[in-house]
Parts: structure tokens; C-alpha cells; sequence
């Protein structure tokens, strides 16, 4: 492995992390904050780690990342930039060092869960660190690195697939770089309609943008206690519903329509069984919300279509305690969380995709039991999956339970109830913040134990990296320095 060459490059992350800050330090100055010389101090210890690193590493015209190179770097600058991150909590006195990691691990990883009871004490320019994080993790780290700085050389595929989530990684361009810049365009202008939107519906400019951010990240971060309950605006609802919706759709299969057309949306497997999911989810929890709750029709329609909208987008967005709803309600949300968005999303959890598939390949096990002779291929999208596709999905779907079900024990062992460590497992894997119980719609993490929360920041990092790249980098052969990879 070229040491070197993964030390400049996790330099230039560094850096890029650093000047992440700037944007909230301006505001402080501007509002006279005290945080101000929180962002300041955080600022210059990136600066210090990043010459650390340059001063180590290097990068020439023949440097080639090697795959084991590629999982390095993602793997570690996601761990850089989330330590570097929690600065200005810790800094400032606003966390202690164990909520301050969480806090900025919750951030950049897009779970968007908060160890702070009361964020409207916050400073606005720690308040848009907050939304900054979400956004800057949202699409990846190192999707807006390859985008907006120079190419980190050849083989830079190897970091973009490590970050990637879903079990395929669509290219619609031909240079790595060339992709990455088009999906941040994308990323900003989403983003940029996204405000503007909720600036008609209402909300100050300030407010708007911050949950723009975190809306298209589907990070859920918010400058309220009561997030979008605060609000009672049903436009303003009606408005985050769709938006978080189009976040959890591939942004790749937005680049495409970009380039060719809507077909690409009309065309697409995963969306359309996306859609369907939450469109047959949020009736039939209205159904159930009319019934076991006496809600009116509409308010059944309102609360519960935005409820699935915010869940299965992973977002984490609350406007109503879903918590006292019925146990059906509750069952549909969960599942919704555990499915998650579209692969290529900015959305968390298993990823319809994978569902699809895996549903497929049992209907194609079924079919050629029944007629042993004849091939039925699983498709998506119109096109046969290739076997080691197949073969992936189902050992990622195996991780991804196990490591839920790892996780709930983790939280029995520290003395949280059976169905609190279940529905925390699931929403921290997820990425998706709020749950139910102890970590319901109205709660924060700051009520798990020490222990939990810790496990919690460890659980949020292997769900954003899709688990193989970060127990990849924790074997001895990975380091080794024999090829083979």
C-alpha cells in the first residue's frame, strides 16, 4: 500500500474540512458569537493535522490508487473528518468529548440523531455547522472531495465505489471526476429549489436553508426542539414530503434524466417499487390512524404521508409524536426504516434495491423448482443481474441483520429494554435519528448510557460506509503489504 499517497490525499480532505468551517465562523463574527473562537481553533488544528500529512505524503503524475488504497482512504477520511468535526462542540463547552463525537458522527454519517436536549440554546453558527455536516455527508465526503478539488489521480474509482451505497455503482460519465461534479450539481441545485421552497412556504431565510440542507440529505437535522411540529404548517409539510421523497431517489438516475430524458425516471425498477412502498404504507396507517385513533381523513392523510415520507427516507423528521400511535402504525414506520430509500440516494437503510432482488431471486429459486429445465434470469430495470451482484446482496443483507441484531444485544447487555434496543438498532443502522421508545419522536440519544452511545458512533459509521469497506480495513491482511488486491 502507497502510505504516501493515502496521507496527501487524507491531507487534502483534512483541509477541505477545515475550509467546511468558514461559513460558520464568518456567521459568528458577523453575530458576534462567542463560538467564533471555537470555529477558529478548529480551523487551525485542521490546518496543523493537514500539514502533518503533507509533510509525510506525497502524490506524483504516476500514482495509480490500488483498490486496498481506495478503501483506505474513504474509510479513514470519513473517520478524519468526523473527529476533526466534533471541534467546535467540544471547543466551545456546547458538548463533552463523548457527545461531541456523536454529535459530529450523527452529522456526517446523515443519521441525524442529537445527544442535545436543547438545540435552540445553540448558537446559529453552530446550528449551521450542524445542517453543514449534514449536507457535506448527505451525498459523501468524498464524492463533493473528487468534485470540487483536483483529481486525486488514477484509480480514484476505488474511493468513489467504497463510498457509494446499493449493490451497483452506476457511472454515467466516463471520468470518475466528470460523474462526481455532475452529482453535485445535482446536490446544489435540489438543494437551492429546496430553500426557495420553503422560503414561500413561509420560513425566514435562515431556517430555510438549514433545513434544505438537511431535508436533501435526509439528515433531519433542525434549528427547533420540535422540528417541523413547532411549525403546524401544513404547506410547509406538503413541501418536505416531496422533497425528501426526491432525495431518496438514485441521484445518478437524476443525472441520466438530466441527460436523456425522463426515461430514466419511468424506467427505473427502484423508484417505482419505492414509491409504491410508501404510497400502500401511508394508507394503510391513515386506515389505521382513523380507526384505532379517531383522526379526521385529512389529518390521518397529513401526519401519516409525512411520516413515511421522513422514515423511509431516513431522514428523521417529526410532525406528530408517532410514538402514541398504534401498534400497526408502528410496525409499518419501522419496517420503512429498516428498508430505507433508493441506491445512489442520499437516504440510509437497507436500500430498495437489495429488497427488490432479493424478492426476485426467491420468485426465480421458486420458478426453476418448478419447471427444473427452463432459466428464469432476475432482472432489474429490463436487464438480467449478473450472479456476483446476486451473490452480494444476500451476503450484505446477511451483515446488515446481523449486525442489527449485534447491535440490540449491545444495548441489552447496558440495561435498555428489549424493544428500545431493537428500535434504536434500526434507526441507528438505518441512518434514519428517531425510533420509538427511548429514542421516540420527542427523544434524544442523550438518554442511551455512555456505553450505548459510544457503540452507537461505531454502528452509524459501518452503516454509512455499507459495512464491507470498514470491516475490510480491520483485517490484518489489508495492511499487509503483499499485493492481491
Amino acid at each position: 500500500m502507497n502510505l504516501r499517497l493515502v496521507s496527501a490525499i487524507l491531507g487534502y480532505l483534512t483541509l477541505a474540512c477545515g475550509a467546511a468551517m468558514l461559513p460558520p465562523l464568518l456567521l459568528a463574527g458577523f453575530l458576534n458569537e462567542s463560538a467564533a473562537a471555537s470555529f477558529l481553533l478548529s480551523m487551525l488544528l485542521c490546518l496543523g493535522v493537514a500539514f502533518e500529512l503533507e509533510r509525510y505524503g506525497a502524490v506524483t503524475d504516476q500514482d495509480n490508487l490500488s483498490v486496498r488504497e481506495g478503501i483506505a482512504i474513504t474509510g479513514l477520511g470519513w473517520l478524519l473528518v468526523s473527529l476533526l468535526g466534533m471541534f467546535p462542540y467540544f471547543t466551545g463547552g456546547y458538548l463533552n468529548l463523548l457527545d461531541s463525537i456523536v454529535e459530529s458522527v450523527s452529522g456526517f454519517s446523515g443519521t441525524g440523531a442529537t445527544v442535545i436536549e436543547d438545540v435552540e440554546i445553540l448558537p446559529k453558527s453552530i446550528l449551521l455547522w450542524r445542517s453543514l455536516s449534514n449536507w457535506v455527508g448527505g451525498l459523501g465526503i468524498i464524492v463533493i472531495f473528487m468534485a470540487i478539488l483536483p483529481s486525486a489521480g488514477r484509480g480514484a474509482v476505488y474511493m468513489f465505489r467504497a463510498e457509494s451505497t446499493g449493490p451497483t455503482h452506476e457511472r454515467q460519465m466516463p471520468h470518475i471526476r466528470d460523474n462526481a461534479k455532475a452529482l453535485f450539481r445535482v446536490y446544489v441545485v435540489f438543494t437551492a429549489v429546496c430553500a426557495i421552497a420553503y422560503w414561500l412556504c413561509g420560513l425566514s431565510p435562515f431556517p430555510a436553508v438549514n433545513h434544505a440542507m438537511t431535508t436533501i440529505a435526509t439528515g433531519g437535522y433542525s434549528i427547533y426542539n420540535g422540528a417541523v411540529m413547532d411549525y403546524g404548517n401544513l404547506w410547509l409539510e406538503g413541501c418536505m414530503s416531496f422533497f425528501m421523497v426526491l432525495s431518496s431517489g438514485s441521484f445518478a438516475m437524476y443525472v441520466m434524466t438530466w441527460r436523456h430524458g425522463w426515461g430514466g425516471i419511468l424506467r427505473n425498477t427502484e423508484f417505482r417499487a419505492y414509491l409504491w412502498i410508501i404510497a400502500v404504507a401511508a394508507v394503510m396507517i391513515s386506515i389505521d390512524l382513523i380507526v384505532e385513533m379517531k383522526m379526521d381523513v385529512v389529518s390521518a392523510l397529513r401526519y401519516s404521508v409525512f411520516q413515511v415520507a421522513s422514515l423511509s427516507s431516513t431522514t428523521g423528521f417529526v410532525s406528530y409524536d408517532f410514538d402514541t400511535w398504534p401498534p400497526l402504525a408502528k410496525g409499518l414506520l419501522m419496517m420503512t426504516m429498516f428498508l430505507g430509500g433508493c441506491a445512489g440516494s442520499t437516504a440510509g437503510g437497507l436500500k430498495v434495491s437489495r429488497i427488490v432482488l432479493l424478492f426476485r431471486m426467491v420468485l426465480s429459486i421458486v420458478w426453476q423448482k418448478v419447471h427444473p429445465q427452463a432459466m428464469k434470469p432476475v432482472k432489474m430495470n429490463g436487464q438480467p443481474v449478473p450472479d456476483d451482484v446476486l451473490y452480494g446482496v444476500a451476503r450484505f443483507f446477511f451483515a446488515y441483520v446481523m449486525l442489527d441484531v449485534l447491535f440490540a444485544l449491545v444495548m441489552l447487555l447496558d440495561g435498555i429494554d428489549l424493544i428500545d434496543a431493537v428500535s434504536v438498532s434500526i434507526s441507528t443502522m438505518g441512518s434514519v435519528g428517531p425510533g420509538f421508545g427511548i429514542e421516540g419522536a420527542t427523544s434524544t440519544y442523550a438518554l442511551l448510557p455512555d456505553f450505548s452511545r459510544a457503540c452507537a458512533c461505531i454502528f452509524m459509521f459501518l452503516a454509512r460506509l455499507e459495512i464491507f469497506t470498514v470491516i475490510a480495513m480491520l483485517t490484518p491482511e489489508f495492511w499487509s503489504r503483499e499485493k492481491g488486491w
